[in-house]
Order: C-alpha cells, then sequence, then structure tokens
C-alpha cells in the first residue's frame, strides 16, 4: 500500500514536472518569436536603411560644401558665416518619437525647394560642366530618397497615425538677390543641411535605442 502511494505522487510530480517544463519551453519559444517581430518590421529593415542614406548623405554634404566654397571665388570661405532669414531650422522639434520623426521628415521636405534655387542660381553663375551642378542634383535626389525612408520607418512604427502631405506649410523663399547674395545664400543652405543631417544621425540612433528596445520590452512582458 506504502509503495503504490509512494508511485502515486512520483507519477504525479513527474506529470507536473513535464507540464510546467512544456509550458516553459512554449513561453520562450514565443518570447523569441515576438522579439524577432518586434526588431525586423517595426524597428529592423526600415531603420537600417534610413540610417545608411543619413550618413551617406551626411558625406555627401562635406563634400559639396567644399565643392561649392571652391567653385565661388574670393572670399568663399566667408560666405557661409553670413546669416541669412527663412532657412530651415536645423534642429528637430517634438517631445514624443513622433512627433520627432514627423519633424524630421518635414525638414527634409522644407529643404527641397531651397535646393532648386540654389541649383538655379548657380546654374547662371557656373560652366555647364560644373562639378557643383551635379553634386547640387545629386543631393537633391538623395534628400528626397531619405524622406521616403523616414517616412516608411515613421509608418512602420505607428501605422495608425497620419503623415502630413505635403509636409509642414509653404516654405518662404528668398527675394531677387544680387551675386554675392546668391552665393551667401547657397552656402548657408548646404551648411544649414550639414548641421541638420547631423540632428538626424544621432535622433535616429536615440530613437532605436528608445522605441525600438521598449517595443522589445514591452512585447516580452506580454
Amino acid at each position: 500500500m506504502n509503495g503504490h502511494v509512494k508511485n502515486m505522487h512520483f507519477q504525479h510530480f513527474m506529470e507536473t514536472a513535464t507540464t510546467l517544463l512544456s509550458l516553459l519551453l512554449l513561453m520562450a519559444v514565443d518570447s523569441t518569436k515576438i522579439v524577432a517581430a518586434g526588431r525586423n518590421p517595426q524597428c529592423g529593415n526600415a531603420l537600417q536603411q534610413t540610417l545608411k542614406l543619413t550618413r551617406l548623405a551626411q558625406k555627401e554634404s562635406v563634400d559639396l560644401i567644399k565643392t561649392y566654397k571652391a567653385s565661388q571665388g574670393e572670399m568663399s570661405e566667408l560666405l557661409c558665416k553670413v546669416t541669412v532669414n527663412n532657412i530651415p531650422d536645423p534642429s528637430i522639434s517634438g517631445l514624443e518619437p513622433s512627433e520627432r520623426i514627423l519633424s524630421i521628415y518635414t525638414q527634409l521636405q522644407a529643404f527641397l525647394p531651397h535646393f532648386k534655387r540654389v541649383y538655379e542660381q548657380q546654374t547662371d553663375l557656373q560652366s555647364p560642366t560644373s562639378p557643383l551642378l551635379s553634386e547640387l542634383a545629386g543631393v537633391r535626389a538623395r534628400s528626397r530618397n531619405l524622406a521616403a525612408s523616414i517616412k516608411t520607418f515613421y509608418q512602420s512604427l505607428f501605422p495608425n497615425l497620419p503623415v502630413p502631405d505635403p509636409a509642414g506649410g509653404p516654405t518662404t523663399l528668398p527675394p531677387s538677390q544680387n551675386v554675392f547674395q546668391q552665393k551667401v545664400y547657397g552656402c548657408v543652405v548646404l551648411r544649414t543641411y550639414k548641421e541638420f543631417l547631423s540632428n538626424v544621425s544621432r535622433e535616429l540612433r536615440t530613437l532605436k535605442s528608445k522605441v525600438c528596445r521598449r517595443r522589445i520590452q514591452k512585447n516580452k512582458l506580454f
């Protein structure tokens, strides 16, 4: 009788342990799947692509300013130091991650008409074969691609929030300018854009550590 009772207790213990082990294994597999899901669609490919484009745009902006100064003749080093109004702000605004990502997107859109104006002005000032013209056209195209990547990243994180289109309000361009003012304006636009890209790169790295890890941690809890 005692042996029978012991066998029953042992059998019950083994069944309980097996059930518990199965549950733990199931939870571990589900947790791995959730973490992977949290990394890939929301914070994985879209963010990596955006960071890659931002770094490339940063490098190009540094090279572009050098080319710009070299093509402007005398006093080229002083051009970027002059203050110009109605240039997009290089800083990123907003408190919530969604607001800050939209701020990046809005500012990128705001720079586009300025790039177009600088290109038109430099077309009149440079020879058709000037490398500056091709680099100016390239930075404009890169900015469009970066804006599209930011939009994709935003929609992957916040699929239920709208994206303003067109982003922001109308962009104010400068009135008619003399040659010197045109040279100053172009240099300030490019310098401000370079500062903006540095802020974007820093912001995206912060978002990666805050938003992505927070979502993964949240998934683990559930």
